[in-house]
C-alpha cells in the first residue's frame, strides 16, 4: 500500500442511495455464574456512549429505532443473553436490504477454549464472547455453556453480507489465557478477560493447544467469511493480549468505567469522521502509545481502504456551529473531541473565514461527553463585537503541545517505595520540570509500582496509565537494593526521560500528521527467505521478524527542496536515527533502511519526517533526538516546528507547551511526519 501525505481521503466509497443503517451494541457487565471479582462495569457505559454517538454524531444517520442495545445496567434495554443476542441477528438479518450499513459493538468478558474443531482453529483455540448467562465449562460437550463462539458470530455476520448487507464489527473484548495484575491506584481498572480457569476450563490443556506458525500470518478470532456486503472488524487486542477499562475522560469529575479501546475509537470518530479505516486504526495506535493506555495493539481487518460508516471523505472537524444565548456559546462538541475546560476558540462569522478574520474569541466554562459551553473573551487586544452574524463558529486553535508527563508514585510501606520517596528530591532534580510526580491514588500517564511477586520483588518497575503488570520481560524497572539514593535517582531519572522523549516524539507525529500534499512516501519490506521488495502495510499493524528488512521509497513532487528524515523508536524506548537527506523537486530516494534485530522485540514505531527545507541552509539533520546523541546545537536559526522538535527532546526551555506553528513562516507546504506502528516478534 502506497502511504501518500494526502491521507489518502480520495479512496471514499459514495454512499448508497436510499440505504438503511442499523446497529447492534452488545455490552455484558454481571455475570451470575461467576464471582462478583470478575463483574465489568464498563460495557454498559460503552454501549450507550456508542448509541449516543451515532444518534448524534455519525457522519451518517442513524434513526434511533434503528439501534438496538442488548445490555444489563442500561434503562429499558434487554439483557444480553445468548438467545436475545441471537434472536437480535435473526430481526436484523431479516431487516436489512442490500447496501445497508450495520454497526456492531461487543464489549464484555472474552476467552479461549479449546476448539470443538481443531482444524478450524490456527492455534487449536476458540476464542469466546461471554453473555451474561454464561455456565461453567462442560467437559461432556467440550465447551462453555452459552458462550459465543468465534465460528458462530462469523456465521451471523456472514448471513447479514448475504443480504448484501456492509458490516463494521468492534469488539472491546479480549481473549488472554494468562490473568494480569493491576496495582492499586485511586480508580478501579479492571480487564475484559476471563482466565479459563474462572470457568472450569483446564489451563494446561488451553496451552498445549496453542500451535507454532509464522507470526506474519495474524490469525483474528474469526474471518468473517465470504459474502456479497463489504466487511471491517476492529479488535482491541490481540488474541493473546487483554484490553482493559477504567474511569474516562481523564481528569473530568464524574467519569464513568468505560472500555479503553470504546473511548478512544469514539474519540478518533469524534476528531476524524470522514477518516478511513486504516486512517482512524493509525490513530487509534498513536493515542494507546501517547497515553500509555495499554500494552495491547489492536487488530483490523478488512477493507480498510473505505472511508467509515461507507461516508464520504472530509477533513479533520475543527468547528463546530454554535448556538448564542445569554448563557454564552453553546456546541455540540465535547470531551469526545478533544476539548478541555479552559480551552480558547476563535469565533468565526462563516466555516470558510481565514484564522486571521476572527470575530473575537470564546473560552470554555464546561466541557461535557458532547457539548460545551463557553464565554467571551478579550484577548490581544480583541472583543467580540456586540452584534454577531447568525450561524457563526467556533474554530478550535492552533493546538499547543504538551510535552510535559505525569508519573504516580508508589504508595509507602514497602523497601522498594520507600527507598525511592526518600529519594524523590534528587528525582525531581534530575528530571527537570517536564516531569511531575503525584501520588499513587492520583491520575498519571505513567505508574511507578513494586510488585512484591514479581521476578524483581525488590524493583521498581514503570507501568502504563492503567497500572496493569502485563508482559514483565517488557516492562522498564528499577532495582533499589543494589543503590544508594543519589544512584536510585539518577537511574531511574534516566528511564523516565528516555520513555518520555519517546513519547512526546509521537504526541508530535500526532499533531503534525501526514499533511505533505507533495512528498509521496512507501514502505517496502523483504524476509532472508524472499528477497522480493513488497509494499509494507500501515494497517493492520504489520508484524516483523529478526533480519526482515525494511526499505524506504519517497519522490518529492513539489515545487520545492524537502529534507527527509527517518525515526525508529523501539520497544525498548530508543530512538534510531536512520536517515537525514534532502530531495529536490523530482528527485526519488530509493534506500534500504535497517533490519529487525533480535535484541529487543515488541510493539515499535517508525517517524518519516518530511520539512521543506529553507533556501541555502544544511540539510535538516534529526540524529540529535536519537537517544544515545547529545543534543547540539543547530546551524540554522530554528522554526516554530523545529523548536517543537528540539523540545519534544527535551529542550532547556520549561514551557509546558509548544505551538507548531507561527506567524513569521512563509506559506507553502508545511513540515508532515508519516507514522507506521510495527510489532517485531522471535521467530518460532
Amino acid at each position: 500500500m502506497k502511504a501518500l501525505f494526502t491521507i489518502a481521503l480520495c479512496l471514499a466509497a459514495t454512499p448508497a442511495l436510499a440505504r438503511e443503517n442499523y446497529a447492534l451494541l452488545i455490552g455484558a457487565n454481571q455475570y451470575p455464574a461467576l464471582e462478583e471479582r470478575w463483574w465489568l462495569r464498563g460495557p454498559a457505559n460503552d454501549v450507550q456512549l456508542v448509541a449516543q454517538y451515532l444518534t448524534t454524531e455519525a457522519p451518517v444517520a442513524f434513526a434511533e429505532d434503528h439501534v438496538t442495545v442488548l445490555s444489563d445496567g442500561v434503562a429499558g434495554a434487554e439483557a444480553p443473553t445468548l438467545a436475545a443476542i441471537r434472536a437480535a441477528f435473526a430481526e436484523l438479518t431479516a431487516e436489512v436490504q442490500p447496501g445497508d450499513f450495520v454497526y456492531l459493538h461487543f464489549s464484555g468478558h472474552g476467552t479461549q477454549a479449546p476448539a470443538l474443531d481443531p482444524a478450524t482453529e490456527l492455534d487449536g483455540l476458540d476464542e469466546l464472547f461471554l453473555p451474561v448467562d454464561i455456565g461453567p465449562w462442560s467437559d461432556q460437550v467440550g465447551a462453555v455453556e452459552n458462550a459465543l463462539v468465534d465460528d458462530e458470530i462469523g456465521a451471523l455476520i456472514d448471513g447479514l453480507r448475504a443480504k448484501g448487507a456492509n458490516v463494521w464489527a468492534v469488539f472491546d473484548s479480549c481473549h488472554s489465557g494468562t490473568a494480569t495484575r493491576a496495582v492499586e491506584a485511586g480508580e478501579e481498572v479492571r480487564v475484559r478477560q476471563l482466565p479459563p480457569d474462572a470457568l472450569g476450563i483446564d489451563v494446561d490443556a488451553v496451552e498445549v493447544s496453542r500451535s507454532v506458525g509464522d507470526p506474519r500470518q495474524v490469525e483474528a478470532p474469526f474471518d468473517g467469511g465470504s459474502g456479497e456486503g463489504s466487511f471491517v472488524a476492529f479488535f482491541a487486542a490481540q488474541t493473546n493480549e487483554v484490553t482493559p477499562e477504567k474511569n474516562l475522560p481523564k481528569g473530568k469529575p464524574g467519569r464513568k468505567p468505560q472500555g479503553v479501546f470504546t473511548w478512544t475509537l469514539m474519540e478518533v470518530l469524534a476528531e476524524y469522521p470522514n477518516a478511513t479505516y486504516g486512517q482512524v486504526g493509525q490513530e487509534v495506535l498513536r493515542r494507546y502509545a501517547v497515553k500509555n493506555l495499554a500494552k495491547s495493539t489492536p487488530l483490523f481487518e478488512g477493507d480498510l481502504d473505505q472511508v467509515v460508516f461507507g461516508g464520504a471523505a472530509g477533513t479533520r472537524v475543527s468547528q463546530w456551529q454554535a448556538e448564542v444565548s445569554e448563557a454564552g456559546f453553546t456546541i455540540p462538541a465535547g470531551s469526545l473531541h478533544g476539548l478541555t475546560e479552559g480551552a480558547v476558540l476563535a469565533v468565526m462569522g462563516s466555516a470558510a473565514a481565514a484564522d486571521d478574520a476572527a470575530l473575537g474569541y470564546v473560552e470554555l466554562t464546561s466541557v461535557e461527553t458532547f457539548s460545551s459551553l463557553g464565554q467571551a473573551l478579550e484577548r490581544d487586544g480583541k472583543a467580540l463585537p456586540a452584534e454577531l452574524p447568525k450561524g457563526v463558529t467556533l474554530r478550535k486553535l492552533d493546538e499547543a503541545l504538551d510535552f510535559t508527563l505525569t508519573v504516580a508514585l508508589p504508595a509507602a510501606g514497602t523497601g522498594p517505595a520507600d527507598a525511592l520517596l526518600a529519594a524523590l528530591g534528587g528525582l525531581q532534580e534530575a528530571t527537570g520540570p517536564r516531569l511531575v510526580f503525584v501520588a499513587a491514588d492520583q491520575e498519571a500517564d505513567l505508574r511507578l509500582a513494586v510488585l512484591p511477586d514479581s521476578p524483581r520483588s525488590d524493583a521498581i518497575w514503570v507501568l502504563p496509565s492503567t497500572g496493569l503488570a502485563e508482559d514483565l520481560e517488557a516492562t522498564p524497572s528499577v532495582s533499589t537494593g543494589d543503590k544508594d539514593g543519589a544512584e536510585l535517582a539518577a537511574v531511574l531519572a534516566d528511564t523516565l526521560v528516555t520513555m518520555a522523549r519517546a513519547q512526546n516524539l509521537l504526541k508530535l507525529a500526532g499533531a503534525v500528521g501526514a499533511s505533505n500534499p507533495d512528498v509521496e512516501v512507501e514502505l517496502l519490506t523483504r524476509t532472508p527467505e524472499d528477497r522480493t521488495l513488497r509494499p509494507l502495510p500501515f494497517a493492520p499493524v504489520p508484524t516483523l521478524l529478526p533480519d526482515d528488512e525494511v526499505h524506504v521509497l519517497a519522490k518529492n513532487n513539489g515545487e520545492g527542496p524537502v529534507d527527509v528524515n527517518v525515526l525508529y523508536i523501539g520497544a525498548d524506548w530508543s530512538i534510531s536515527h536512520w536517515f537525514s537527506g534532502r530531495l529536490q523537486p523530482g528527485d526519488e530516494l530509493k534506500k534500504g533502511l535497517f533490519k529487525i534485530s533480535a535484541d529487543v522485540l515488541g510493539q515499535e514505531r517508525m517517524l518519516v519526517v518530511v520539512t521543506p527545507a529553507r533556501p541555502q541552509s544544511p540539510v535538516e539533520d534529526l540524529s540529535y533526538l536519537a537517544q544515545d546523541a547529545l543534543d547540539r546545537t543547530r546551524a540554522v536559526g530554528g522554526t516554530a516546528f523545529g523548536d517543537a522538535l528540539a523540545e519534544a527532546g527535551f529542550g532547556e526551555t520549561t514551557r509546558g507547551a509548544m505551538a507548531l506553528t507561527d506567524e513569521t513562516e512563509t506559506d507553502g507546504p508545511g513540515p508532515a511526519i508519516l507514522s507506521l506502528e510495527l510489532r517485531t516478534m522471535a521467530a518460532e
